[in-house]
C-alpha cells in the first residue's frame, strides 16, 4: 500500500494548535519563512515516500547480516542513507555553528514522524545520531565537536547508544564495561554491549559510538559510570577515518519486528583490529558523570520514539482506510441490492475513527510539546523559557509513553480491520503491528517513564506544571461552552466536547492530588498506578489538543473558510471526547484505590 505524507493535518496543527507563528518570531528563527516551512514539508514528503516508503516491506523481509563482524543492511538500505545525507535531512535542527540547518524542533518532528512511518526500522540510524549530536553539543569538548559533529550532520557518519549489558538492562548501576586512562590521555575499554540500534552497518564512513563504562577506581552504583566516545575507526587529524578500532559486531538479534535495523552485540577490547587490546576511547565531561551526560541523548530518544509511535500508527490508519474502501462485504445496515466497502459498518467505522483519533491527538500533543521546545530555547525571557523548559520535560514521558502504547492499539485494529487478511503477512498489516511492540519498551519501558513522570516530574515541583495545565484546559472548556451555547451546525458536538473535557479535567485533577498527597506514606499505592495515571495525563492532554481543534475548526466554519478537511477533523474532535476521553475517568479509578489495591499486590503468587 502506498504511503503518503499526512501534509495537509501537519499544517493545521503547526499552524492551529503548535504555534508556528510564534516560533517562527522567536530570536533565532528570523530568517525562516512560513513558506520556507511549506518548502521542507512538500520536500521531505517527497523523498520519503518517493526513497524511504519502499524499503519497508522488502527491510521486513531480508533484514541486516553479520559475518565476520561486519554487518550489510538491507537492500537499497545504503543508496537511501547517502540520499538522506545528501538532502540536509540529519542536520535539518542542529546548530548552524557546526553546518546544521538550524530550524525549530516543530519543523523537525514532522520531518521525523514522516521518515518513521516511510520505514522505521531506516529511521533508527538517525534517530540514534540525533542524540549523539544532542549530547556532543551540550557536553562535549570544543575539539569533540569539531571533530566528529559535522561529518554526523552531513550523513558520512552515524551514531549510537550504547548502555545496556547482558547483567545490566534499565538497572545501569550493575554496567560493568571497563575503561583504563593511558598516558595519553585516551582509555581502554573492555567489555560487553547488547541490544545496539545500528552498532555496526554500511551505510556510511564511520561509527561514532558513545559508551558507558567505569574506571577502575569509579564509586559503586550510577555515581561511577563515565561517558566515552568511541569510534568505528579511529579518526585522523585530517578528519578521515584511519585504524580499526577494537570493537567489533559479534552477533544480531532476530527480533519480532524492524528486521531491517540492524540490533548489534557489540564487543570492546577482544584483541582484533588495527590498535592493539582494547577499545581506544575518549572521556566526555567529566569522569563518573556519564549517566548524567547520557540522560541528554536518551531525553531526545524519548521524545523521537514517542514520535515513531505516531508514525507508526499513521501508516497502519492509511492502510486500513484503503482496505475497508476497498473490502466489499455484507449488506448495508439499511439493506442494500448487493455487498457494501467494509467502511460502510458501523463498528468498522468506530475502529477507523478510534485509530484517527488516537493518531491525530497524539501528533498535536507532540508537536504542543515541540513548540514549548523551541520557546525554552529561544524565548528572550527568561521566566517564560524556564516555564517552558519545566512544560517540555513534563511532557517528554507523556508523549514517550502514551503514544507508543496507543501505537500498539491503533496497530491491532489495523489488523482487525483486514480481519483474516490482516493475520496474513502479505497484506502488511501485521508488519505494523510487529514493529509497533518495540516502542513502549526501548529508550527505557512505559513504566520508567511513568515513574519518571510521578518522581521527577509531578513529585518535584509540587504539580506546579499540573495545576497550570488544568487552568489552561478549563479555559478551553469554557471556550467550548461559549462557541456551544452561540449556535451553529457544530453546537451539540462543540457541547458534547466542552463537557467530556471538563470531566476529563476533573479526573485527571483527582488522580494528581492522590499523588501529591500519598506520595509520602502511601508511595507503593502512588507507583502502582504510575502507568494508569501517565495514560491518564495522555488520554487528557491529547483530546485537550482535540478540543482546540475543533474549536480551530468552528471558527473556520463561522468565516466560511471551512473545507471538508475541517468537517473531517470537528467529526474526529468530537469521536476523541466520545469514545477516547471517557477512558479518563477509570484511569482515575485505577490512581485513587491504589491505596487498597497496593496492599494486594504485593501479594505474589508463587513461582
Amino acid at each position: 500500500m502506498t504511503y503518503r505524507a499526512p501534509v495537509q493535518d501537519i499544517r493545521f496543527v503547526l499552524r492551529e494548535l503548535a504555534d508556528l507563528d510564534g516560533v517562527l518570531a522567536l530570536p533565532g528563527f528570523e530568517e525562516i519563512s512560513d513558506d520556507l516551512v511549506d518548502a521542507v514539508l512538500e520536500e521531505n514528503a517527497r523523498f520519503v515516500e518517493q526513497a524511504i516508503a519502499p524499503l519497508n516491506r522488502s527491510g521486513d523481509l531480508s533484514g541486516a547480516t553479520c559475518s565476520d563482524g561486519e554487518v550489510t543492511t538491507s537492500p537499497g538500505f545504503r543508496q537511501a542513507f547517502i540520499e538522506f545525507g545528501q538532502g540536509g535531512w540529519q542536520g535539518l535542527q542542529h546548530d548552524q555553528e557546526w553546518g546544521g540547518q538550524g530550524l525549530p524542533k516543530l519543523v523537525g518532528a514532522p520531518a521525523s514522524e514522516n521518515i518513521n512511518s516511510a520505514s522505521l526500522a531506516f529511521s533508527l540510524c538517525p534517530l540514534l545520531t540525533d542524540g549523539v549530536i544532542e549530547a556532543l553539543t551540550a557536553v562535549g569538548s570544543h575539539e569533540q565537536q569539531l571533530r566528529y559533529i559535522p561529518a554526523m550532520l552531513e550523513g558520512r557518519w552515524t551514531g549510537t547508544m550504547n548502555l545496556t549489558e547482558p547483567q545490566a538492562g534499565s538497572d545501569l548501576a550493575q554496567v560493568a564495561t571497563r575503561a583504563v586512562r593511558q598516558d595519553d590521555g585516551s582509555y581502554r575499554l573492555a567489555g560487553q554491549k547488547i541490544f545496539i540500534t545500528y552498532g555496526d552497518h554500511d551505510m556510511a564512513e564511520n561509527i561514532v559510538h558513545l559508551v558507558l563504562a567505569r574506571t577502575p577506581d569509579a564509586p559503586k552504583g550510577v555515581k561511577g559510570i563515565s561517558l566515552f566516545i568511541v569510534p568505528k575507526f579511529l579518526v585522523n587529524d585530517d578528519g578521515s577515518p584511519g585504524k580499526r578500532n577494537d570493537v567489533w559486531c559479534a552477533s544480531l538479534e532476530h527480533k519480532l519486528g524492524i528486521h531491517g535495523s540492524p540490533t548489534a552485540v557489540l564487543l570492546y577490547g577482544s584483541g582484533k583490529g588495527d590498535v592493539g587490546e582494547g577499545a581506544v576511547g575518549y572521556l566526555v565531561g567529566e569522569e563518573n558523570r556519564g549517566l548524567e551526560y547520557m540522560f541528554i541523548m536518551m531525553n531526545a530518544a524519548r521524545y523521537a520514539v514517542g514520535v515513531q509511535g505516531i508514525a507508526l500508527s499513521e501508516r497502519a490508519l492509511q492502510q486500513a482506510t484503503a482496505y475497508a474502501h476497498e473490502r466489499k462485504q455484507g449488506q448495508a445496515l439499511e439493506g442494500s441490492a448487493g455487498p457494501v466497502a467494509i467502511a460502510n459498518h458501523p463498528d468498522v467505522q468506530r475502529m477507523l475513527h478510534t485509530m484517527r483519533a488516537l493518531t491525530e491527538g497524539s501528533r498535536a500533543l507532540a508537536y504542543f510539546a515541540a513548540s514549548a521546545y523551541d520557546k525554552s530555547r529561544h524565548h528572550p525571557d527568561e521566566a517564560e523559557r524556564a516555564r517552558y523548559k519545566s512544560l517540555y520535560e513534563y511532557l517528554v514521558p507523556v508523549i514517550k509513553g502514551f503514544s507508543t502504547e496507543l501505537s500498539l492499539e491503533v496497530t491491532s485494529l489495523g489488523v482487525q480491520v483486514h480481519g483474516g487478511m490482516g493475520f496474513i503477512e502479505e497484506t502488511g498489516a501485521a508488519q505494523y503491528y510487529r514493529d509497533a511492540r518495540i516502542l513502549p519498551i526501548y529508550e527505557g519501558t512505559t513504566a520508567i517513564q511513568a515513574n519518571d513522570f510521578v518522581g521527577r516530574k509531578v513529585l518535584r515541583d509540587g504539580g506546579a506544571v499540573v495545576k497550570a495545565l488544568a487552568a489552561e484546559m478549563r479555559t478551553t472548556v469554557a471556550q467550548l461552552e461559549k462557541a456551544a451555547d452561540a449556535g451553529g451546525a457544530d453546537s451539540q458536538g462543540l457541547a458534547l466536547i466542552a463537557r467530556r473535557l471538563a470531566a476529563g479535567v476533573q479526573a485527571y485533577e483527582n488522580a494528581s492530588k492522590f499523588v501529591l498527597a500519598n506520595a509520602g506514606d502511601k508511595l507503593r499505592a502512588v507507583f502502582l498506578g504510575s502507568v494508569p495515571y501517565l495514560m491518564l495525563a495522555g488520554v487528557v492532554h491529547a483530546g485537550w489538543q482535540m478540543a482546540r481543534a475543533a474549536l480551530a475548526c468552528a471558527q473556520h466554519a463561522n468565516a466560511g473558510t471551512a473545507t471538508g478537511f475541517h468537517k473531517q477533523k470537528m467529526a474526529t474532535s468530537i469521536f476523541y471526547a466520545a469514545q477516547i476521553l471517557p477512558r479518563a475517568e477509570a484511569l482515575a479509578l485505577t490512581v485513587l484505590e491504589g491505596g487498597v489495591a497496593g496492599d494486594y499486590a504485593a501479594v505474589l503468587p508463587e513461582a
